[in-house]
């Protein structure tokens, strides 16, 4: 993250995304394939680790799809390339989705924000414990309970993001605000 200083010197926590350009691999059409979609080439990735069945659509390192109108796929061309200057100008808002950190193996405090036990009052290992599932008439465990497990590293979407800045010479995306995901993680961004 960084620091982005707009036209009356305010500044704008900003999240830098390396939107390099990206390559239109694939149309889809409502006749041929069911529905209309464009699929995009991104990333660079050594011939010998592409796919025998990828490597006619160029040596990228990630392939995704976006779902369009059927009117509007009629108008994209295949092995166009589409730069962060032409999707997006800065004032636009965006949707950004991408996987979120994982956190690993975690308690039901840290994973679903329950208070715990009390410290007192005959409480010995109870403080960050779940309580009772609820046991009463059911002898099983209802699907959806919340209980400790694995947390993050879900797809994580969030709206409303502002772009406060571009960067089209090196392909740089400066959206106000935090994203999910670590560095290095795919996200993907989408205008509203």
């Amino acid at each position: 993250m960084t620091q982005v200083f707009d036209e009356e010197g305010r500044v704008h926590p900003a999240t830098v995304l390396a939107a390099g350009p990206a390559t239109v691999t694939q149309v889809k059409t409502k006749e041929k394939d069911g529905y209309a979609a464009v699929q995009f080439g991104f990333g660079d990735r050594k011939e010998k680790n592409v796919n025998k069945a990828q490597r006619t659509k160029g040596n990228f390192q990630y392939f995704r799809e976006l779902r369009l109108k059927d009117d509007e796929a009629a108008t994209v061309e295949p092995a166009t390339q589409v730069t962060v200057g032409d999707a997006f100008a800065v004032g636009d808002m965006v949707v950004v989705s991408g996987l979120s950190k994982g956190k690993g193996f975690q308690g039901v405090v840290k994973r679903h924000n329950f208070s715990g036990g009390p410290r007192t009052h005959g409480q010995k290992h109870t403080e960050r414990s779940p309580g009772s599932i609820g046991g009463g008439l059911r002898r099983r465990v209802p699907k959806g309970m919340r209980m400790a497990g694995r947390t993050g590293g879900r797809r994580v979407t969030v709206k409303n993001l502002k772009v406060v800045g571009i960067d089209t010479e090196q392909g740089l995306l400066y959206i106000e605000g935090a994203v999910p995901g670590r560095k290095g993680t795919l996200v993907e961004v989408r205008g509203i």
